[in-house]
C-alpha cells in the first residue's frame, strides 16, 4: 500500500469516527430540545445529561480530521478551500455559538432553556452543512476559471443530489442518536425513555435506508463515475444491508426480562453497517478527492512530511485512546451518573 493511500485511509477513518460521534452528539441535542416537555420530558433530560460531558470530545475529533486533511494533502488546500469554505465556515460559526451556550448554560441555569433551543437547532443545521461536501466532491459544481476553482452554489442548491444527501444525513443523525440513547436509557434503568427512543429508532430505520438508495440514484446523471464505482464495490453495500437487517431485528427481539429489543446489539450492528458502507463508498470515490480536477496523488504531501505526521498521529492516538476509554467508563458507564444520583 503506497503512502497516499495510507494517508487517505487515516483521514477517512477519522472522518468516519467523527461522523458517528457527531451524529450522536448533534442528534442528542435535537432530542433534548424536542422532548423537553410533557410526558417525554425525562427522555429529553436524559439526552441533555448525555450531551453535557461529550460535546468537547466530539470537537476534538473534528480538529483531528482538519489537521490530518491539511497536513497530508497540502496541495489540495486551494481547491478544497473553495469547496469547503462556505459550509465549513458556517459550521465553525454555529459550533462557536453552540459551545458558548454550553459553557454559559452550565454556569447559570437561566440559560438552560435557550441552550436546548440552540443545541437542537444547530444539531440539524451542522450535519446538513457538513453532508453538502459529499455532492460537491462528485463533480459538476466546481469549474476552473483561469486555473482558479469556482463553486457554483446556485447549481448545487438546485441539484437533487444535494437534497437526497441532506435527507440521508439528517435521517442517519436522528437514527443513530435515537439508537444510542435507547441503549443509554436502558443502561440508566429509565424504561419509559428506552421505549420512546426504541420506537423512534424503529420508525427512522427504514427512512434512513430509503434516503441512502435515493442518494445513490440521484448521483447517476451528473456523477456516473461514482455509481460505476459503487457497482464495482457492491459487496460492501450488500454487507451493509445485512448488518442493517441484523441491527433492526435486534430492536424487535424479546428479552428474558420481557422487554423487547437488544439496543446494544442493534447499535453495534448499525455502526458495522455504516462502516461497511463507508468502505464501499470510499473505494468507489478513489482516486479522486474532487472529481475530475483533484486526485489523492496530486494533493499528497512529500514522503518525509507524511512519515513525520504519521508518527505524530500514531503517538497522539496512543495517548488519547486510554483517555477516551476512561472518559467512557466515567460518564457513560457509571451507574450513579447515569441515574443522576
Amino acid at each position: 500500500m503506497d503512502d497516499p493511500t495510507i494517508a487517505i485511509l487515516l483521514v477517512w477513518a477519522l472522518l468516519f469516527v467523527y461522523s458517528i460521534l457527531g451524529s450522536i452528539d448533534f442528534g442528542a441535542g435535537f432530542w433534548g430540545m424536542l422532548l423537553r416537555r410533557g410526558e417525554a420530558s425525562n427522555a429529553g433530560a436524559l439526552a441533555n445529561r448525555f450531551l453535557s460531558p461529550t460535546w468537547e470530545v466530539t470537537n476534538t475529533f473534528l480538529v483531528l480530521v482538519v489537521v490530518a486533511l491539511v497536513g497530508f494533502f497540502p496541495f489540495a488546500v486551494s481547491m478544497l478551500g473553495t469547496a469547503l469554505l462556505l459550509p465549513v465556515g458556517l459550521v465553525l460559526f454555529l459550533l462557536l455559538i453552540r459551545s458558548s451556550f454550553m459553557v454559559y448554560a452550565y454556569s447559570s441555569r437561566k440559560y438552560g432553556r435557550l441552550l436546548n433551543i440552540v443545541s437542537g437547532a444547530t444539531g440539524l443545521l451542522i450535519p446538513g452543512l457538513l453532508i453538502s461536501v459529499l455532492p460537491i466532491s462528485l463533480g459538476g459544481f466546481i469549474d476552473l476559471d483561469d486555473g482558479i476553482p469556482k463553486l457554483y452554489f446556485g447549481r448545487l442548491l438546485a441539484s437533487p443530489t444535494l437534497w437526497a444527501h441532506l435527507g440521508f444525513g439528517l435521517s442517519s443523525e436522528l437514527f443513530l442518536s435515537s439508537l444510542f440513547l435507547a441503549d443509554y436509557s436502558r443502561e440508566s434503568g429509565d424504561t419509559s425513555a428506552y421505549l420512546l427512543y426504541r420506537k423512534i429508532a424503529l420508525w427512522l430505520g427504514p427512512f434512513t435506508l430509503f434516503f441512502a438508495v435515493i442518494a445513490t440514484y440521484t448521483m447517476a446523471p451528473t456523477a456516473r463515475w461514482i455509481v460505476t464505482g459503487i457497482e464495482t464495490n457492491l459487496e460492501w453495500f450488500v454487507f451493509s444491508v445485512i448488518a442493517f437487517v441484523i441491527g433492526y431485528c435486534a430492536l424487535l427481539w424479546a428479552n428474558k426480562d420481557g422487554r423487547s429489543g437488544l439496543p446494544r446489539v442493534a447499535f453495534t450492528a448499525i455502526i458495522v453497517q455504516y462502516a461497511f458502507a463507508s468502505v464501499g463508498y470510499g473505494l468507489a470515490h478513489l482516486p479522486y478527492l474532487i472529481h475530475p480536477y483533484l486526485t489523492v496523488e496530486e494533493g499528497f504531501t512529500n514522503p518525509n512530511q507524511f512519515r513525520a505526521l504519521l508518527v505524530a498521529y500514531v503517538a497522539g492516538i496512543l495517548i488519547l485512546g486510554p483517555a477516551f476509554y476512561f472518559f467512557w467508563k466515567l460518564f457513560l458507564k457509571d451507574k450513579r451518573y447515569l441515574r443522576h444520583e
